[in-house]
């Protein structure tokens, strides 16, 4: 980040607050137990959880005007854009592949091919090059236009011959496509909630999250009110359009990319008339985390990875013996137990943070 994010901190403690409840809502005790908030909708609609990754992706957006607006661009940028993108990708193809024992990669048919940092790879890639090659006249137009044509195109192009369909079913045509590209390599036999096509909106994600970084940075007065309008706008826009788009994670809907990116803009715009404008001193903890938000990202999902792999016995993993021995009680719901777990992880990682901020080690992918 540029030296405007540092003095904006508003955006230091938003995107500190999402990588720590993204840690959160992925490391519970137990999958079978978790309390409704921390579970993602079955298909349509939303909960607090499924706000986090395009939270995450809204404040990408925001950071590229404080990493590029002010910077001369040339050859040299683009090369660390690309590098920057690719780094990420390798990182969740990794995290996808990766197995403690021999041979420490799963077979090539078992890989997962999409992903949240490649999903993240991805999104920066493009979001930036668009910053860096348009005003933000021209970005407003290119994000309608992708929000609109990825509507006309889930509901109006068939799919072998039969109407499409926003359900998850055979004719829906992001599922159907990314049956057809990426095949054994999804996260399920018919859908990926990283898949191809909803990539598309995702990146209007970003591009919202340059809009915010454009007015933060500008001469704009009364920047929180502004904010606020702005969020509660996106947020009635959202909702009106999922009358015939249905709000919906897994496909990226349209109405879903307005709908999170006003919750983002609310949120925003509260911390920051708090911090930026009161002066009001809290979230250091988040700032010290959004410092190295995608290491944690990476060791919390590297480390879960490997304690779910390690068997303490035949059918317990390191993870599962934990939970069990020091979280599963008799006077407390499994419910309550998993999110304990989940919290004690959130402490760990935030308490790395806190040293790695401390010794001014701040980690760039």
């Amino acid at each position: 980040m540029g030296s405007l994010s540092n003095r904006i901190q508003a955006v230091d403690i938003f995107r500190g607050m999402t990588i720590v409840l993204m840690i959160l809502v992925n490391t519970p005790g137990t999958w079978t137990a978790v309390y409704s908030p921390f579970r993602h909708a079955q298909w349509h609609g939303y909960t607090p959880t499924d706000l986090v990754f395009p939270f995450f992706l809204f404040i990408v957006g925001t950071s590229i005007v404080f990493a590029y607006k002010n910077r001369t661009i040339n050859s040299n940028t683009y090369k660390k854009i690309t590098i920057r993108a690719l780094k990420l990708i390798g990182l969740g193809l990794f995290l996808g592949a990766f197995l403690i024992s021999y041979p420490f990669f799963k077979d090539y048919a078992d890989i997962r091919f999409p992903g949240v940092l490649q999903r993240i790879g991805v999104v920066f890639f493009f979001a930036s090059i668009l910053f860096i090659n348009f005003n933000w006249k021209t970005l407003i137009g290119i994000c309608a236009v992708l929000l609109f044509g990825y509507w006309l195109l889930m509901v109006q192009i068939p799919v072998n011959g039969i109407e499409s369909t926003l359900e998850r079913a055979p004719n829906n045509l992001a599922n159907w496509l990314d049956v057809k590209v990426f095949g054994s390599h999804s996260y399920k036999v018919d859908y990926d909630p990283e898949g191809l096509l909803s990539t598309i909106p995702s990146i209007c994600s970003a591009l919202l999250g340059i809009f915010t970084g454009l007015l933060l940075t500008s001469k704009q007065e009364k920047k929180a009110t502004l904010l606020m309008g702005i969020g509660g706008a996106f947020l009635i826009l959202g909702h009106l359009w999922d009358i015939v788009f249905p709000i919906n994670k897994a496909l990226w809907t349209s109405s879903f990319v307005l709908v999170t990116a006003g919750w983002a803009n609310l949120i925003l715009a509260l911390i920051y008339y708090l911090t930026d404008v009161k002066g009001i001193k809290f979230g250091s903890i988040f700032s010290y985390a959004g410092a190295n938000a995608i290491t944690l990202y990476f060791l919390s999902s590297f480390i879960s990875k490997i304690l779910g792999q390690i068997k303490v016995t035949e059918d317990t993993s390191l993870h599962g013996w934990l939970f069990d021995t020091i979280y599963v009680h008799d006077f407390i719901s499994l419910e309550l137990s998993s999110l304990l777990y989940g919290l004690t992880v959130v402490a760990f990682y935030c308490a790395l943070a806190y040293v790695l901020y401390q010794k001014k080690i701040f980690i760039k992918v």
